[in-house]
């Protein structure tokens, strides 16, 4: 059975995903908006264990001007061994060129102790486009070049003689691109349902992660949400898996907007 003896949270400076479309010289209040969630959940993959985590998902608004910061963490012991330690932060910037078509800049790092990554992290930027932004449906995509330095671990092999093969660490900078797709449809004030995609490119290894979630308003500012993640590796280090799936419950808190 699975014991959790502390949380780890990262926390992040730089960066912005899609989260307001409104004119570009919009007179309305501009000011900070977002939400913070724990969570549990079932990890498979890499590793196959329970866990905690705790993420916060801020964004301000100035102008045609939005700032975005992303964090989140998760950590779990299975019988008293450390089995998840994986902690993200992003940050983004963007601003609307019309009513449609945004430009942006974004940077992220990762780390996450059971992959063949000591860390992953991209600077980069380009365009956006809001395809849908109804009460109901919201829909954008973006995507653009950039640099990703991927921390690649030390590991130790066998060849097919048997022979032991230790193969050293090292840092691989490259072109990079990353695409991101958001989706959320509103079936009233209390459900709502959204699916996120994200692909980030590099020379190293290629992440692609998809992500659904169900969400319901228990009150005014806090929801429970169920999600389902799935993340692919193109080019996993030897020994480790090229697939992890998240299954989770959180409870949400949402503040401003």
């Amino acid at each position: 059975m699975s014991k959790f003896n502390s949380l780890s949270l990262g926390a992040v400076l730089a960066g912005v995903g899609v989260l307001a479309c409104q004119p570009a010289f919009s007179e309305e209040p501009d000011g900070w908006a977002g939400e913070a969630a724990f969570s549990a959940g079932y990890t498979t993959g890499n590793t196959e264990t329970t866990d905690l985590g705790l993420g916060v998902d801020v964004a301000r608004t100035q102008g045609p001007w939005t700032i975005g910061l992303v964090a989140d963490g998760e950590y779990g012991e299975q019988d008293g061994v450390e089995s998840r330690n994986r902690y993200f932060l992003s940050g983004d910037v963007d601003r609307l060129l019309n009513e449609k078509l945004f430009a942006f800049g974004r940077t992220s790092y990762e780390v996450d102790q059971f992959t063949g990554f000591d860390s992953r992290t991209f600077v980069g930027g380009g365009l956006g486009y809001h395809i849908f932004d109804g009460d109901k449906t919201k829909w954008s995509v973006q995507g653009g070049p950039g640099v990703k330095i991927d921390e690649v671990k030390r590991t130790i092999t066998t060849d097919a003689q048997g022979a032991v093969l230790i193969i050293p660490a090292e840092t691989v900078t490259s072109f990079g691109a990353v695409a991101r797709s958001e989706y959320a449809y509103t079936f009233n004030e209390s459900v709502s349902v959204s699916n996120e995609t994200d692909v980030l490119y590099g020379e190293a290894s290629t992440q692609i992660e998809n992500a659904a979630s169900l969400t319901a308003a228990i009150s005014k500012s806090i929801s429970a949400r169920m999600s389902f993640k799935v993340r692919y590796d193109t080019n996993p280090a030897d020994g480790f898996e090229d697939t992890d799936t998240a299954l989770k419950i959180a409870l949400v808190y949402g503040f401003g907007g």
